[in-house]
């Protein structure tokens, strides 16, 4: 009787891709899962320490190093008491006038935007709080894509638990865009209208918050419509 040797069987190639596959999957939920451990560690030290820098800051200066231009940033960190009230309730009324109502996301801004873009057969934008806000702007880019949303979407509840609303809002104020290298209600107050963000009035500081959606094409000087009706919310609100 003749015996013939077999020899180790080979992977096939379904098997062997399957391998492959599932390797980068594990390979990129652990960098997923180390992501947001390193969010949630950041979150939490933040409750206590003023960032240094955010990633839209580090986005806009990437971009002028990009584009060959220069890049001057002013951005100087102050308390909540350091900034008028006038400010706080003009930015509040214009961006989230249900900002101590909502544990992060507003649904019901969120109702009426879909709303609107359902009347309008096309995909509009709007509806972020200001804690989304806050997210986007400490850990995530400008640029508008389905998972940086779910991102987004997804450190809204923590970002408002473990702050809470007091830091929250003094954390916003404090790094947000508000033209060319000028982040926060300080840089703001200085560069347009050469005071410290505690003298901010009431007409000044409709104006400011009236550049916030857009500050890198619009100028306080030429917000009389917008800010005009940030007065008319203020009003209502009580403010």
């Amino acid at each position: 009787m003749n015996y013939r040797k077999v020899g180790p069987r080979r992977a096939s190639p379904v098997k062997r891709k399957g391998g492959f596959l599932g390797r980068v999957i594990s390979l990129i939920l652990v960098v997923v899962a180390a992501m947001y451990a390193f969010w949630f560690v950041a979150l939490i030290g933040l409750k206590w320490i003023d960032p240094p820098t955010t990633a839209v800051q580090v986005e806009r200066r990437l971009e002028a190093l990009a584009a060959h231009r220069p890049y001057h940033k002013r951005y100087a960190f102050v308390p909540l008491s350091s900034i008028s009230r006038d400010l706080q309730h003009a930015v509040l009324a214009a961006e989230d006038e249900r900002f101590y109502q909502h544990h992060g996301v507003d649904w019901t801004e969120v109702q009426k935007v879909v709303d609107k873009d359902l009347d309008r057969g096309e995909l509009g934008r709007g509806g972020s709080t200001i804690t989304q806000q806050l997210v986007k702007n400490l850990f995530l880019m400008t640029s508008r894509s389905v998972v940086r949303k779910a991102i987004e979407f997804t450190l809204t509840y923590p970002a408002d638990f473990i702050l809470g609303k007091r830091r929250e809002l003094e954390l916003y104020l404090n790094v947000i865009e508000w033209g060319p290298g000028i982040y926060g209600a300080e840089a703001a107050a200085n560069y347009y209208y050469h005071v410290p963000a505690a003298q901010v009035g009431r007409e000044e500081a409709a104006r400011l918050a009236a550049i916030i959606p857009a500050p890198l094409k619009r100028r306080p000087g030429r917000m009389e419509e917008y800010s005009a009706e940030i007065l008319e919310r203020m009003q209502r609100l009580g403010w």
